[in-house]
This record gives C-alpha cells, structure tokens and sequence, in this order.
C-alpha cells in the first residue's frame, strides 16, 4: 500500500475524518465484510460501511497493534473494547498505482466481539435506507 494511502488511513482513524474517504477510496472499491458474505462493490456502499465502522470501532480504545506493508498491500492488526469485550481484528488494504484503496476486507475475533460488532454496525446501518 502507498505510504501516502496508508497516511490517509491512519488520518481518518485518528481524526474519525470520513469525510476523506472519498478522494482516498476508489470508484470500483471491494469491501469484505466479516458479516456479510458477498463483497460490497463500489465507492458509495463502501463509505456507508466505513463510516458506520468508524462510529462502532475508533473509540479511545482502538489501537492498531501490528502492521504489514509490502507493495500494494497492507494488514493492519488492531484491538478494541466494545461493550466490555476485546476484539482482535485485522484489515487487509489494497492501493493502486494512484494511492487509492480499491479493496478493504475486516477479519474479526473472537465470536463474542463478531456479534456484538455486528449488532452495532447493523443498528447504524439500518438508519442508512439504501442498504
């Protein structure tokens, strides 16, 4: 991933900026969500899952632990306390040649932490009519 990109990222993290996730995400973004079994395709259904994330997961616990960069690619480990559980996860990050990201897939553990993410991030997202 570019160091540009993954700069951009880390910014939106720590300034819960989704606003710039539009110039940092590609049109044809994939989002691979640990919920939902089909990919997400596209800039716009992107946004609404990373916006909605940003409210679940980067609160003053959210911390990235680990980071993996070769090339295009990025995996970031993080952890995070959400209702009193720990979630372990880890997001693989693609970039292209022109620093946007065009694939953004969430592993998530333990099962406790995917349920109660999951019942968060629907609750926000059913307030979004189009999804």
């Amino acid at each position: 991933m570019s160091s540009s990109a993954l700069a951009k990222w880390h910014h939106i993290v720590l300034n819960k900026d989704v606003g710039a996730l539009d110039l940092l995400l590609a049109d044809e973004v994939v989002f691979h969500s640990p919920i939902i079994h089909t990919p997400q395709v596209g800039k716009a259904i992107t946004q609404r899952y990373l916006t909605a994330a940003c409210a679940v997961f980067f609160n003053e616990t959210f911390r990235y632990v680990r980071e993996v960069v070769n090339g295009h690619d990025a995996m970031l480990e993080f952890l995070v306390t959400v209702d009193d559980i720990t979630v372990n996860g880890v997001d693989m990050i693609k970039s292209n040649d022109d620093g946007q990201i065009v694939e953004f897939k969430v592993m998530l553990r333990p099962l406790k932490g995917i349920n109660v993410i999951h019942e968060k991030m629907a609750a926000l997202l059913r307030l979004d009519r189009n999804i």
